[in-house]
């Protein structure tokens, strides 16, 4: 069963059991939750007249109304809710948590309940975000603080960790199974987050846990994004991935209300694979075929437009009317992605993307430091190229050749320097303290591994389709180890003495500091080609270059200040 359809499923039984007009609320995180399965009209449907946030309820009298909480079990939580019990401005209560409920946690809200307005209280484990069939995120707030260590924030590790363990475990009691766990033997939070997990499903709550055994567990494999910082650096030409880079997409939705010239009903825009059948069709394309797409529909469109004003009949008019919604449905979309791509193809001219991302792609794929650092000098020397890309350009070559060419490395740090005030701080020094060569377990540009090297020798040889497109993130080299027996034991330890016989059919990859567009991309190909193994992805957020950047930048700025201390 994919993710979307366990959150609908769960929000579904939420919903339709209880009859009457229903109040909605929400936290801050359960609202990105449904809003990513549920439509506005969709709730409409199932008689949510109302979606309130937690935090945020009005004081407002509806005692004809029936509430339906659906909130994590956070402590904040349980306390705005015993406050709101204790003063019960709904005629029924419905609660419903995303995650496991402590036995202290439903004695205070039966202590609360003195007005016995509380009906049901029952777990519905969706503490997730699914973004899309096999990719779900955590939408973690403070997202950098995987990179510093524990010492330096004692209570925002834990929570980071807390958080990660509680969407995990939510995952694997929604697919009702118990996974083998494996981790990333060089990342300590990996280790920390993984023994952790361990300890809830086989010994706190090991009863929870206690589905009935297949053949072969599933893996659950918990890595760290330090593993593969050059994914999230990268340009990308792959809708879904462009229109992320490019312009952001939080909760499956699009903002563009900073763009000029846009229509005030497509300022925000939804972009969902199970609402939209051609971002469904053209998620995964390069941005070429994409615009030829664009094209048939905008073509199509015109057609069903010139039959509609040929209307002569009583007939004619009556199947306009039987057609008008799907119509306006059609017009709407074809308007959507027209304004989508028209405004990424502006990013694409205004900061000359095509030069820049040919460069990105050399660096990350192909050998060849003499001229790597040509190019790199000459778009550094380039005026028109902006300030955030010639960083990203310069962390690429320091992490391909951090130990072949240092005094190459010093020069386009001071280039860099020279041209922005902002990079003076040392933020590619930084980049190479967290994920360098030393640091990173898995074979990143595959010169460790002699098939990866034949395999890219081969590739150069041949010359690819695509050369925005040829990068594949290191995630697909990890999935084809899985799916051969090849994943280290000393690489990847076991956690406890949970070992795996045989292929899994089904595995989860968890990154802690977050999941890319183009590593969902690789995971939904592999999916769609049924090799026998499931995968899915998940992470503590989404990444774009820009959060992935800002990210180190967080880090980078804690680390100084406690040094300073």
């Amino acid at each position: 069963m994919v993710l979307i359809s366990v959150v609908r499923d769960y929000v579904t039984r939420m919903l339709q059991d209880i009859s009457g007009m229903k109040v909605l609320v929400l936290d801050s995180q359960t609202v990105s939750i449904v809003s990513v399965v549920f439509s506005q009209s969709e709730l409409l449907q199932k008689e949510v007249f109302l979606v309130e946030l937690l935090d945020n309820v009005s004081k407002e009298s509806m005692t004809h109304l029936k509430a339906v909480y659906f909130v994590r079990p956070s402590s904040e939580n349980i306390q705005l809710l015993r406050k709101q019990l204790n003063n019960p401005r709904f005629g029924e209560y419905h609660l419903f948590f995303s995650n496991i409920l402590k036995t202290n946690q439903i004695q205070v809200l039966a202590d609360s309940d003195e007005h016995e307005v509380v009906q049901q209280v029952q777990e519905f484990y969706a503490d997730f975000c699914a973004a899309d069939p096999y990719h779900f995120s955590l939408n973690v707030k403070l997202n950098h603080i995987y990179m510093l260590p524990a010492v330096l924030d004692p209570h925002g590790s834990q929570n980071f960790c807390d958080r990660s363990v509680d969407g995990i475990s939510a995952l694997f009691l929604a697919l009702k199974r118990r996974p083998v766990i494996r981790y990333q033997h060089s990342s300590d939070i990996a280790k920390r987050i993984a023994q952790e997990s361990a300890k809830l499903m086989y010994e706190h709550e090991s009863g929870l846990f206690d589905f009935r055994r297949t053949e072969i567990s599933p893996l659950l494999l918990v890595i760290d994004r330090r593993d593969d910082p050059v994914t999230p650096l990268l340009n990308q030409w792959t809708y879904q991935a462009m229109v992320h880079e490019l312009v952001g997409i939080e909760d499956n939705k699009v903002d563009l209300k900073s763009v000029g010239k846009i229509p005030k009903d497509q300022q925000e825009m939804v972009l969902s694979a199970e609402q939209d059948a051609f971002f469904k069709a053209n998620m995964f394309e390069n941005f070429g075929d994409l615009g030829m797409n664009i094209k048939k529909m905008v073509d199509e469109f015109q057609q069903v437009s010139k039959s509609n004003q040929n209307i002569q009949t009583i007939e004619d008019m009556a199947k306009f009317v039987d057609n008008y919604p799907e119509y306006k449905k059609m017009q709407g979309n074809v308007s959507k992605h027209v304004a989508l791509v028209t405004e990424m193809s502006r990013i694409v001219q205004e900061r000359k993307l095509m030069t820049v991302s040919q460069t990105e792609q050399e660096l990350a794929c192909n050998g060849g430091q003499v001229a790597a650092f040509e190019a790199v000098t000459n778009l550094l020397n380039d005026e028109s190229i902006s300030d955030v890309d010639c960083l990203r350009l310069v962390m690429l070559y320091a992490l391909r050749y951090e130990k072949e060419s240092p005094v190459q490395l010093m020069q386009l740090f001071n280039k860099l320097a020279s041209r922005s005030a902002k990079y003076k701080s040392g933020i590619v020094q930084f980049i190479l303290k967290q994920a360098g060569v030393d640091k990173r377990t898995g074979d990143l540009y595959g010169n460790r591994d002699f098939l990866s090297l034949a395999r890219n020798m081969a590739r150069g040889l041949k010359g690819v389709e695509n050369v925005y497109t040829q990068h594949q993130p290191l995630l697909f080299q990890t999935m084809e180890n899985i799916i051969k027996g090849r994943l280290r034991d000393a690489d990847y330890p076991f956690v406890g003495n949970h070992f795996q016989q045989g292929r899994p059919s089904d595995v989860v990859i968890f990154v802690i500091g977050g999941t890319t567009y183009e590593e969902a991309r690789s995971v939904a190909m592999h999916n769609a080609a049924n090799t026998g193994t499931r995968f899915i992805l998940g992470g503590s957020v989404i990444l774009n270059s820009d959060r992935f950047v800002k990210d180190l930048e967080e880090a980078q700025r804690i680390s100084r200040s406690n040094s300073a201390v």
